[in-house]
């Protein structure tokens, strides 16, 4: 079963779908033992990382994601989140993300020609063998929309690049732990194949 973090942001629905597409069992659910019985967690979510960070307090799920992360399940953030996952946003100065990767959220800074949020298909770069990309042919597009970017303290982690004015950290693997800044969900048949992966894990 894949278990899917309901925190109330938005995009919670189509992540849900698209498991449910591709023959999984997918629920969204905020259940403690739930979330911990899980094959897999992914953590979706469009929206600002103060007023995520809060939620996720709020429905006492911090600890539990950690939990999930460090019992080795296989654990998929998507969008907001991935930059959940780190320590640290621009856009919510002083407020702690859950640290289970290294590294902080910067704002995409402006460059003339350049909308903000970057919105959008972009295509990937792979610097290092990821496996959620298996079988995916060189440079696909994904499709993106955010105004914050990752970089990661660990380079070893980055699975996927992104230019957008800026080299953007699109896609990172440490053990268990997957994430993407793009939406799989929103990717076409590029994306189903990366959910089908990490669904085979």
């Amino acid at each position: 079963m894949v278990a899917i973090i309901d925190y109330d942001a938005g995009n919670i629905k189509s992540v849900e779908k698209a498991f449910q597409f591709l023959g999984q069992e997918a629920e969204a659910t905020r259940d403690r033992e739930q979330i911990l019985k899980a094959d897999k967690v992914v953590l979706p979510g469009v929206g600002a990382f103060g007023d995520a960070m809060e939620k996720l307090s709020q429905y006492r799920l911090i600890e539990v994601i950690r939990e999930a992360a460090d019992r080795g399940t296989p654990f998929l953030g998507i969008c907001l989140g991935l930059q959940l996952l780190f320590d640290r946003s621009d856009e919510a100065p002083g407020v702690e993300g859950l640290g289970v990767l290294k590294g902080e959220i910067l704002k995409i800074p402006e460059k003339e020609g350049l909308k903000i949020p970057h919105m959008g298909w972009n295509s990937l770069e792979f610097p290092r063998a990821g496996r959620l990309f298996q079988g995916l042919e060189k440079n696909p597009y994904v499709y993106f929309v955010h105004s914050y970017y990752l970089r990661a303290a660990e380079e070893g982690i980055v699975t996927a690049e992104a230019d957008y004015g800026v080299q953007i950290h699109a896609s990172v693997e440490k053990g268990n732990v997957f994430a993407c800044q793009f939406h799989p969900e929103k990717s076409g048949e590029t994306g189903l194949k990366i959910l089908k992966n990490f669904a085979a894990l």
